[in-house]
């Protein structure tokens, strides 16, 4: 999607929701339903199962582990249909087994997925060194847009999602368009309010008339991302802030009660994780509503 054509409607014939069977993964497949029942969208529900999470494991124990893991995945995928979670919506059922972007991407790519929704444990420090996150590595090297629901979205979800206040955020990277078409289209979609932000990320040590001057200057360029004949429910709000990026789109998001975050994001492909927290990252980890990532 570009700017160009951000008057059309988001398209979400197929969502694929990424599991773990954790309390986080649950409240996405929540978010995932919700949407789905709006879009008349279909459901992929995907686990993947992982062979080098079992390299403490002994060779002659690892087919027996295999094969438990195994199982256990594919009774809690009977417990969530079970559940009657997806009742309504058309879903299938998805296992995989090897490294998570190789089988991930090949189901996406199958089934010409528009989104995905998966939830985070929000990691950080040494467990995230350690660990790593999958939430991070999806949303680095999806195509399509990603969906995050982090550890401090409620867990009470809506039937069906409606978005009231979107913000977007943006540091005018190549990234920015695609991800501004998104936050544009949705809040069409939803009649949404719309804040459109840029963190300055040094604070200017100029004086008062400059800062005021690079304030102009920022809003001047958020307002040249909404195409001329934009139809919104109403005018979008431009902010300009200065100081710590992620600090300061949470303050903006916490300040509007922003149900939805729009960030663009750049691949990386440094996992899991041996460089300090990116902007996004942290935004996913400590938001209290939904991250939608785009990648450029």
């Amino acid at each position: 999607m570009t700017l160009a054509s951000c008057k059309s409607r988001v398209k979400l014939t197929n969502i694929l929701c990424a599991t773990d069977f954790s309390s986080s993964s649950h409240v996405a497949l929540q978010y995932a339903a919700s949407i789905a029942r709006r879009y008349n969208s279909q459901i992929y529900m995907a686990h993947v199962i992982r062979p080098d999470s079992y390299q403490l494991v002994p060779p002659e124990a690892f087919g027996i582990a295999l094969t438990q893991t195994r199982r256990y995945a594919e009774q809690q995928m009977s417990e969530l249909l079970v559940s009657g979670r997806l009742r309504g919506i058309p879903h299938q059922v998805l296992l995989g087994e090897g490294e998570l972007w190789t089988v991930l991407s090949d189901m996406l790519a199958k089934h010409e997925v528009d989104l995905i929704v998966a939830g985070t444990h929000g990691r950080t420090g040494v467990r995230k060194l350690l660990l790593g996150s999958v939430a991070e590595e999806i949303f680095r090297l999806a195509q399509c847009p990603v969906l995050t629901v982090g550890p401090h979205v409620p867990r009470e979800v809506p039937p069906e999602t409606e978005f009231r206040h979107i913000l977007y955020a943006t540091d005018f990277t190549p990234t920015a368009e695609r991800a501004a078409a998104y936050a544009l289209s949705l809040a069409q979609e939803h009649n949404a309010h719309l804040t459109m932000l840029h963190v300055v990320e040094e604070t200017p040590e100029a004086s008062a008339q400059n800062t005021a001057l690079l304030q102009a200057f920022f809003t001047k360029r958020l307002r040249e991302l909404v195409p001329p004949g934009t139809d919104l429910w109403c005018d979008p709000e431009y902010v300009v802030e200065f100081g710590p990026p992620a600090d300061h789109i949470l303050k903006v998001a916490a300040d509007r009660k922003a149900d939805l975050i729009i960030m663009g994001v750049r691949r990386s492909g440094n996992f899991p994780g041996h460089l300090p927290p990116a902007t996004a990252y942290k935004v996913v980890c400590q938001a209290h509503c939904p991250v939608l990532t785009v990648r450029g």
